[in-house]
């Protein structure tokens, strides 16, 4: 069920919306627990559950995105509801900016839950004849337990929400130069990792952040959106060109609502992101952001997004969006519209997002907020694809991509291997660990691959092909999680394909346990009636893989941070 809300002013007076919350929903008793999905950057949608008590509970955005601190999502679920049994109640907000979601409980234990825009700092002059209609939540219900809950949010959100043509095509293996560069590149090496990335089967060569501008650090040139001729004496175009003669495509890096005050665009239009009147304006990672509330402001930016996409054969488009709102103000709004500014900031992002990916039907989006800060159903209407955290260490990533999931499909979810010592967290683990993680979404890589050696480049090449013979499943099959890393040491999770006959499982245990005791999982999603092979060998019937499970791996029982990957297919 979608609920939303539209407020006419049918008088003759101006009116001021002060509250417009999308949905509010009664039970008659509570006794619930709260699922919600909490974090920072780096460490985003972790899982907290919490039983709910007298007076009101919330989680919240006042930052003018939905945020790394707070998903706009929450559940409420009986007592001892688990991953497949009890019933749960989701609620989801399609909606990026500041958000409130709350539940009350009165003297007569009596629960309410409301959820919309964040009446904080907000207010809405709605003159005569005019409308305002809130953003939706969709609310979902099961009497299966979360998964299930889970598994109709991915269905709603990948068929009935996102608008790409992309949305139920197999996703490209992406080589990501970010963390082998960072700034300090030029064409040729941009050159050399594409060329070796598709030696190897990847697929499409992203050029991140530093190719605009005098972009040398992240001090400068957001806002310039031209080619630095120093790093790119040919162009975009040339690079483009020799990329996809390499046999890959070419994707671009771009964060078009920010702009730096060390930038040719700043200089000539300072007013032009927000900002309140003889206050300071605060930088947070040495930028600013444009209003997107104004419209010479979004023509601007089409027209170098166009211009920039219009140059090159630009397959791919990473969207970033890297600092949250401070001395929210508008230069063009009346002071008695001031504290509209933050949601009219979203709604002009929402108007160029579905402009440039209109223009640019054939180009597939990824959007991007310092990683996850921005991942909700409100983006993935115009991008069916995020960038799912900044941090790629794959113990981190368990238990990021896992609370992800309670509510976004696995194509939703990008996940890259990346070099070690890891640059979030200093930490070694092995190929095959990092591998089967990043697997468990859309895969790619997010290293200098020209460092590798001859055996290296033969495993990436083997793990390439591998996954491109399990891509559909893991991407558009169901998703059973069946042991979490938020309750222990072990984590595991299975891929069913709709009809059922292909089934990916991957186990991971984070640390090894010495004379551990015999380990077993018992699967999820089989048909019980079908027999199926395990990894070409051992042929096993649905109903004892459901009922009995499968044993420990053999790859588990020594060292940390091992997994293991079954393919099961029916025969």
């Amino acid at each position: 069920i979608a609920r939303s809300v539209r407020f006419i002013n049918q008088g003759n007076s101006d009116l001021s919306i002060l509250r417009a919350l999308s949905m509010a929903i009664d039970f008659d008793h509570c006794n619930f627990d709260m699922l919600s999905l909490s974090g920072s950057w780096a460490r985003e949608r972790h899982v907290v559950r919490r039983a709910i008590v007298h007076g009101t509970q919330s989680i919240e955005s006042r930052r003018g995105a939905s945020g790394h601190a707070e998903n706009p999502f929450i559940a409420l679920m009986d007592k001892d509801a688990n991953e497949n049994r009890g019933e749960v109640y989701g609620f989801s907000l399609v909606y990026s900016g500041n958000f409130l979601a709350s539940v009350d409980v009165d003297q007569y234990d009596t629960s309410r839950v409301v959820m919309g825009i964040n009446p904080f700092d907000f207010s809405w002059k709605l003159e005569s004849g005019e409308e305002f209609i809130t953003p939706e939540v969709v609310m979902v219900y099961s009497n299966a337990g979360i998964g299930q809950m889970s598994r109709t949010y991915h269905r709603i959100y990948r068929n009935n929400l996102m608008k790409s043509k992309y949305k139920n095509i197999e996703r490209p293996i992406v080589i990501n130069n970010w963390e082998a560069t960072y700034f300090n590149f030029n064409e040729e090496k941009i050159k050399e990792i594409a060329k070796q990335g598709s030696e190897l089967g990847m697929e499409m060569m992203v050029l991140d952040d530093g190719w605009f501008g005098k972009r040398d650090s992240d001090n400068s040139s957001l806002g310039d959106w031209f080619v630095d001729k120093a790093k790119l004496p040919n162009g975009l175009h040339s690079l483009a060109e020799a990329v996809k003669s390499y046999g890959m495509k070419f994707g671009l890096w771009f964060e078009p609502e920010m702009i730096s005050p060390n930038s040719d665009l700043y200089r000539a239009h300072p007013d032009w992101c927000l900002h309140v009147p003889d206050r300071h304006r605060s930088l947070g990672r040495n930028q600013l952001i444009l209003d997107y509330s104004r419209e010479d402001v979004r023509e601007a930016i089409l027209k170098m997004l166009t211009d920039i996409l219009s140059s090159a054969d630009i397959s791919y488009v990473k969207w970033d969006m890297n600092r949250n709102m401070s001395e929210i103000g508008s230069a063009l709004l009346e002071k008695s519209r001031q504290q509209e500014t933050a949601h009219r900031y979203i709604l002009g992002v929402y108007e160029v997002m579905d402009i440039i990916t209109d223009r640019f039907p054939n180009v597939l989006f990824e959007s991007c907020s310092g990683g996850g800060g921005r991942f909700d159903p409100g983006i993935l209407y115009y991008m069916p694809q995020n960038w799912t955290s900044d941090d790629t260490d794959g113990v981190e990533r368990l238990k990021i991509q896992h609370g992800t999931s309670l509510v976004y499909p696995t194509s939703a979810m990008t996940a890259h291997v990346s070099a070690v010592p890891n640059h979030q967290t200093g930490r070694v683990t092995s190929m095959d660990f990092r591998h089967h993680v990043a697997m468990s979404g859309n895969f790619g890589y997010e290293l200098d691959v020209s460092k590798f050696n001859d055996d290296e480049r033969a495993y990436i090449k083997k793990q390439v092909d591998l996954y491109k013979s399990i891509r559909k499943v893991i991407q558009f099959g169901d998703l059973y999680r069946l042991e979490s890393p938020f309750e222990g040491n072990d984590t595991s999770l299975i891929y069913v394909s709709e009809d059922k006959k292909e089934a990916v499982v991957f186990l991971y245990r984070v640390l090894s346990i010495p004379n551990a005791p015999l380990g077993r999982t018992k699967l999820m999603g089989l048909n019980p009636s079908y027999n199926y092979k395990i990894d070409d060998e051992t042929i096993i019937s649905g109903d004892q893989l459901l009922s009995y499970g499968i044993n420990a791996p053999e790859e588990l029982s020594w060292g940390d941070y091992k997994s293991s990957m079954i393919i099961l297919r029916a025969q």
